[in-house]
């Protein structure tokens, strides 16, 4: 039976500069400060006890180090943010001592750092190997975005956390009912996310493009805490303007 709800928990930021629509993105100033530095802040903020960039370009390295951060530079032919995550883990944590790692975005600088801390909260159940995030879909034009992940819950009226049975760029499921927006920040209990680096590309993660899927193909738990608060991501030039001023200092 796996340990409930972890101990020691560690956040892991991946970060690297090869973006196609806003080059540099990690860098990119936002009042003063790197973006990749507010991503670090608000987990900071967010209490959690270590909080380090696994960076793939020693330019994220060195802006974290500048402003008092804990960097670490991984292989940057990494495949996904999961693998960079491990590698960073395990040069951060030869010893073992974190039982949990926290996959945060390094693109959501604005984020709530009490929605970061919701991604452990499904963990309290030992059957769950991953907990994400996830929230109601309130705008009609995301229903049928494809860049909107829905996730497929079994989540019972007034429930705050469903397991996963699904994950899809369509609006699934079919019938009456709410949908819900992924949130992609995952918790792993350290064995899952060993595990789950371990495993090969999957047929129905290939078919939608979403790593996710390769878990629960494999037979792995995923369960969704519900939040309120959709994070403002940071992917283009336009959000990026979008979340200037949205965090203009008052």
């Amino acid at each position: 039976m796996t340990a409930a709800t972890p101990k020691n928990p560690i956040v892991l930021i991946p970060s690297r500069l090869a973006s196609t629509r806003l080059p540099d993105k990690p860098l990119a100033d936002i009042h003063g400060l790197p973006m990749i530095v507010h991503c670090l802040r608000r987990a900071q903020e967010a209490g959690f006890a270590r909080v380090a960039v696994a960076c793939g370009d020693q330019a994220i390295a060195d802006a974290i180090q500048a402003h008092g951060g804990e960097a670490v530079l991984t292989d940057p032919n990494h495949p996904s943010g999961s693998d960079r995550i491990f590698e960073a883990l395990q040069k951060l944590d030869p010893q073992a001592r974190h039982d949990a790692v926290i996959n945060l975005q390094g693109d959501l600088p604005a984020i709530d750092p009490k929605v970061i801390s919701a991604v452990l909260t499904p963990l309290a159940d030992p059957a769950i190997d991953i907990a994400t995030l996830a929230t109601p879909i309130v705008d009609q034009h995301e229903v049928d975005d494809r860049n909107v992940v829905k996730a497929v819950l079994s989540l019972a009226p007034g429930e705050t956390i469903g397991r996963a049975l699904y994950f899809s760029r369509r609006p699934v499921p079919g019938g009456e009912g709410p949908l819900w927006h992924h949130i992609g920040i995952y918790a792993y209990r350290r064995a899952a996310l060993e595990r789950f680096v371990s495993l090969k590309p999957s047929p129905l993660e290939k078919r939608e493009s979403l790593e996710q899927l390769r878990a629960l193909e494999n037979g792995m738990s995923i369960a969704a805490a519900v939040v309120d608060t959709l994070p403002l991501g940071v992917d283009t030039p336009a959000d990026l303007a979008r979340i200037r001023a949205a965090m203009q200092p008052r």
